[in-house]
């Protein structure tokens, strides 16, 4: 059975696609800010984003480690890629779909679907988990959710 990609994972293979990045060890904020011309900078306060008169702007928290500022800088491209307007303009509903959206997308932006099958996981999902950790510079859990979903998406297209 072929693997057939949600519409998310063919979106950020496609972004990826067209920036030339094909690798794990191409996934690196620096790089993907400029290549996607989003200015990026560091301050001890949450994490956000922005864009004003047509720059797209994301300011990460500098004291986090360098997994957790990638994954947050993920989710931040979410919300200039496919969101718009003020979240604090939004109904609350509205920000919790937009949040859960940034939060899905994050995991797949940092672990990106067509980088996993060239990977040589092991057999147990903790330590395909911890595989996958490393390479792609993520935190052990957040590792660990990309690869259940994963798993569970490639079962529901084994068995459907």
């Amino acid at each position: 059975m072929t693997y057939v990609k949600s519409h998310l994972e063919d979106f950020i293979e496609n972004l990826y696609t067209k920036i030339a990045i094909t690798s794990p060890d191409q996934l690196d904020i620096e790089l993907i800010s400029r290549r996607l011309n989003i200015e990026v900078g560091y301050s001890y306060k949450k994490s956000k984003c922005a864009e004003i008169g047509g720059i797209m702007m994301i300011i990460l928290n500098e004291t986090l480690p360098k997994t957790e500022q990638w994954q947050e800088f993920g989710h931040e491209v979410c919300h200039l890629l496919r969101h718009s307007g003020n979240q604090t303009e939004l109904p609350f509903p509205f920000v919790q779909l937009q949040e859960w959206q940034a939060n899905t997308f994050a995991l797949h932006f940092c672990v990106p679907t067509f980088m996993l099958p060239n990977l040589n996981l092991p057999d147990t999902e903790y330590a395909a988990a911890r595989v996958i950790s490393e390479v792609f510079n993520v935190e052990y859990d957040f590792a660990l959710e990309r690869l259940r979903r994963w798993i569970i998406q490639k079962a529901i297209i084994q068995y459907s």
